[in-house]
């Protein structure tokens, strides 16, 4: 790794930790040229996954895609980066677990909606509205409904196991 001030290549790890969510890494590192400590940060990386899209052209998995779609889902809702990279992570974590080389985008929108769901509601409706093409208002409403319903069903499971206080 090079020093991001002398560009000398001669840097070593002073410190190295693992993210809570195990995903990624966070290593310190000091220049022995200049003395310069900077941070890095080790990710996992999706490679060789081709998403067939519903045209059915063929395009390459891409993060920053992902990645800005759920931004703009998640535009003035509160997150933090942390959150959100968690939330990233876990998608990918799911993308992988499914050992394909090859996926559809509605395999990868149904992940993204899933995680988003439990992440933000709000966030899982407008990114349903884009991704599921709802085209009127009656198909938003039946959206929404069945969310509400979701809701109310684990709201009452908790209350029957006692974590939830009325």
């Amino acid at each position: 790794m090079h020093c991001p001030v002398c560009n000398s290549p001669d840097t070593r790890v002073v410190d190295t930790r693992l993210s809570p969510d195990g995903t990624s890494i966070r290593r310190r590192r000091q220049c022995d040229a200049c003395g310069y400590r900077f941070s890095t940060l080790e990710e996992i990386e999706l490679l060789n996954i081709v998403i067939i899209k519903r045209d059915g052209s063929h395009e390459v998995y891409s993060r920053e895609k992902m990645e800005r779609g759920l931004k703009k889902a998640l535009e003035k809702r509160p997150h933090t980066d942390a959150d959100f990279r968690s939330l990233v992570h876990g998608i990918e974590r799911d993308i992988q677990r499914l050992n394909e080389t090859e996926l559809r985008s509605s395999d990868v929108g149904a992940i993204v909606m899933e995680r988003l769901k439990s992440f933000d509601k709000i966030a899982y409706i407008r990114f349903a509205s884009v991704y599921r093409q709802f085209e009127d208002v009656k198909t938003f409403q039946e959206e929404l409904a069945r969310l509400t319903r979701q809701s109310s069903r684990h709201k009452k499971k908790i209350r029957k196991s006692g974590k939830m206080r009325s």
